[in-house]
């Protein structure tokens, strides 16, 4: 149980930092499709802003300086079914036009600018079916003045790269724009996380930048901005989330609270099977105690009543009235002593299970204990000891079944009196504190260690020297001690050291 309590725990650690791991990595993925998207987005802003100035200069009427063709590509087919040539021409024608440089506002006195046309045109020429001579003069021509292409978009960009080459980045692109663009594509990305960004001139900060960016070489991604045609650039765009760890944990923390869970039930699951095994053994060992202890308190009783029985069958005893009444007392006495120990057992029982009715009526404490002093006083002179009283309390009224609280005292009183090797002292003390009357019995016997202490109220259960018991008994008058103070509402507790004796306080509550 216990290895795969571990095992489990540590499957559990590893599928969840796995899965972090997951997470961090797909993370990054979003993080630079993004990056790469804004890049993207930026160069189209400028790409549309060097269009502007184009289009400006056009409708000024401004006319090229130069035309050039470039990106020629020329095609030969031959349709065997119309007896027909076709050559197909595709060109970018580019214009030139020097403009002033208050287009642009980067400190130079004009600029050249281009415009692009993809210009596509198809020559159909017709061949002679007598010499397959191919005429010198199309029969059909077509040509199309259409928009740029991929390859006329790479020449724009060359072209406004250079007219943007010595303009400042903060002219280029603000931190409104920049911040806008970033947190739209993380949004759509399902990024949501707060984040820090800056544009580096190389390694060199620029003004383009969030308040509390910082570069860390760890966590910061980048990448470049304001490209040319080999994707290289002096600028980078950077961008740090200071909350990255928090965001990755709030993903799978449902998964990492429901692990908990369930690995805290299974936990609690396994401590209570582990208890409850410890218990059960303690408790076995506990009864095997009581069924040995048992066992010799009535073995004696037994043997002592079948030794009196083979007496009177004498005939020299049965004769003898005065011998034979001596061993029916003997024989009455063991039966007696017997019986009030099935009586303990089924008393305890019964108190279990609720069945015990105690009825309870107003009745003087003191009186109760001078009672149950006169039980056990015999004892105690035939042992040479005392038992001194020092009932103090005004008040001694309480609400009490008189029989049952009446064999509490005795009870504690006849412990006192056993755990005594010597003469047995006990002093007997009551007081009133409050509502409540406190009765102390002191005694001067071997004492109780801390862990017994604990558990002296506990049934079954009794202070072992070795394997041995000095004292012979069940194990059940404390807990039924407990019971019966429990039942009168009241609390009961022990004092004790090693060697040193042991004090039992009862507080009760009083009766007006």
């Amino acid at each position: 149980m216990s290895l795969s309590l571990i095992g489990i725990i540590f499957v559990q650690a590893f599928f969840i930092n796995n899965t972090l791991k997951n997470e961090e990595k797909q993370f990054t993925l979003n993080v630079k499709r993004s990056l790469i998207s804004v890049s993207k987005a930026i160069e189209d802003k400028e790409l549309l802003s060097y269009d502007r100035v184009y289009r400006e200069v056009i409708a000024n009427g401004r006319t090229p300086d130069t035309t050039e063709i470039k990106h020629l590509l020329i095609f030969d087919s031959f349709n065997e079914e119309t007896n027909q040539a076709i050559r197909f021409k595709n060109a970018i024608a580019e214009e030139s036009f020097k403009v002033p440089s208050l287009f642009f506002d980067i400190g130079t006195d004009s600029i050249n600018i281009s415009r692009f046309t993809n210009i596509s045109e198809t020559k159909v020429f017709e061949r002679n079916s007598i010499d397959g001579k191919v005429s010198l003069r199309p029969s059909q021509k077509f040509t199309d003045y259409s928009t740029l292409d991929e390859v006329g978009r790479k020449f724009y960009k060359e072209n406004y790269r250079k007219a943007y080459k010595n303009y400042p980045v903060y002219k280029r692109i603000t931190n409104e724009e920049v911040s806008e663009l970033l947190a739209s594509q993380f949004a759509s990305s399902g990024i949501d996380t707060p984040f820090e960004y800056a544009i580096y001139d190389k390694d060199l900060a620029t003004k383009i930048q969030s308040d509390d960016f910082y570069l860390n070489t760890k966590s910061t991604m980048g990448i470049p901005v304001f490209a040319d045609n080999q994707n290289k650039s002096k600028f980078t765009l950077y961008v740090d989330f200071p909350e990255r760890r928090k965001f990755l944990l709030s993903s799978i923390l449902g998964m990492i609270v429901l692990s908990i869970i369930f690995t805290s039930i299974i936990i609690l699951a396994y401590s209570s099977a582990i208890y409850q095994l410890i218990k059960q053994r303690q408790i076995s060992q506990i009864k095997t105690d009581f069924i040995n202890n048992m066992t010799h308190e009535f073995k004696t009783p037994i043997a002592t009543i079948n030794l009196a029985l083979d007496s009177i069958k004498n005939p020299k005893i049965i004769g003898d009235q005065e011998k034979v009444m001596r061993y029916l007392k003997m024989i009455k006495d063991e039966n007696k002593r017997m019986h009030a120990q099935v009586e303990n057992v089924l008393r305890i029982s019964k108190l279990e299970k609720n069945e015990l009715n105690i009825s309870k009526e107003r009745v003087k404490l003191h009186d109760l204990v001078e009672d149950a002093i006169t039980h056990v006083e015999l004892i105690v002179e035939d042992r040479n000891g005392y038992v001194k009283t020092h009932l103090e309390a005004d008040k001694s009224s309480v609400l009490a079944n008189e029989t049952h609280f009446t064999n509490v005292i005795v009870n504690i009183l006849d412990n006192a009196i056993k755990y005594t090797e010597g003469e047995p002292k006990i002093d007997v003390y009551t007081e009133n504190v409050g509502n409540n009357i406190l009765l102390k019995i002191s005694d001067q016997g071997s004492g109780m260690s801390k862990q017994v202490q604990k558990r002296v109220f506990e049934k079954f259960y009794r202070e072992h020297t070795g394997n041995v018991h000095n004292v012979k008994g069940h194990g059940l008058g404390l807990a039924y001690v407990k019971r019966i103070v429990d039942d009168h509402q009241g609390y009961i507790s022990v004092e004790s050291e090693k060697g040193k004796g042991s004090t039992f306080t009862i507080k009760l509550p009083l009766i007006s």
